[in-house]
């Protein structure tokens, strides 16, 4: 899909919630609706939508349709990431810009920050992210860590900003993720990432790192990600599990910069 033209579609949406074309409180025009005004596929009116939502301007319900909320978009950064679709969904609407790519060999410190054995080899690319919104800091840093057996992603990656790595390995390898295993603690922001995020060293961050998992329970991709302070916020909601033993209904999880 074409960042342009889910871009073209949210910013002309964007500009009718301005002038009060959809007023607040006001339902936007289905999804369908939107496809034959703009000609675009479901899939890139479906992501201009969510990019709305990402800045606050909407929020939707299956039941009612999507709802102006806000003239104004908030500050920061608002992604739901309830499943592995939600975390490719929120790289088609990211932009990833390579910073870098090396091999490396983790030392005990970064064993110790992604949970890998010290002295494992491993392919390094690492990136920013970045939102659609002009003059906006980078939503994060992230170090990608994969087998050096597909060291040649790096450059695919570079061409292909909108795609996850994890989504290249199974497009070119047929490694399929079958799970995502995810930690998230507050750091002091490294100085060595400061410049690059636009942020002060020090400062409080969060780190996410993720463990990619395929379906005969081996782990083949890596990352480490830093979220400086205000712009990524990660919550969940935990539902009782029924008599059965099962969830009775599956957890949330969030995340969303203010």
């Amino acid at each position: 899909m074409s960042g342009t033209l889910w871009a073209q579609v949210a910013q002309d949406l964007k500009a009718g919630i301005a002038t009060g074309r959809y007023p607040v409180g006001s339902l936007l025009p289905t999804e369908l609706e939107l496809c034959e005004r703009y000609g675009m596929s479901r899939h890139t009116v479906r992501t201009a939508i969510r990019q709305l939502q990402d800045q606050g301007l909407v929020s939707r319900n299956k039941k009612a349709g999507t709802r102006v909320e806000a003239v104004e978009p908030t500050s920061g950064y608002r992604q739901s990431l309830a499943s592995l679709e939600d975390l490719i969904q929120f790289g088609a609407a990211t932009i990833r810009v390579v910073q870098e790519t090396a091999h490396v060999t983790a030392d005990a410190g970064l064993a110790a920050e992604i949970g890998c054995e010290e002295g494992a080899r491993w392919f390094r690319i690492s990136s920013l992210r970045l939102n659609s919104e002009p003059g906006a800091p980078p939503v994060s840093w992230t170090d990608v860590y994969i087998d050096p057996l597909y060291a040649d992603l790096g450059e695919i990656a570079r061409v292909t900003p909108e795609v996850l790595i994890t989504t290249l390995i199974e497009q070119r390898y047929g490694r399929l993720c079958a799970e995502i295993r995810q930690s998230v603690d507050a750091i002091a922001l490294p100085a060595a990432r400061a410049a690059a995020l636009q942020a002060q060293a020090d400062a409080p961050a969060l780190r996410i790192v993720r463990h990619y998992v395929d379906e005969k329970g081996g782990i083949f991709e890596m990352s480490s990600t830093l979220h400086p302070a205000g712009r990524f916020t990660v919550s969940q909601r935990l539902r009782r599990m029924n008599g059965s033993g099962t969830a009775a209904d599956a957890v949330l999880a969030e995340a969303a910069g203010r």
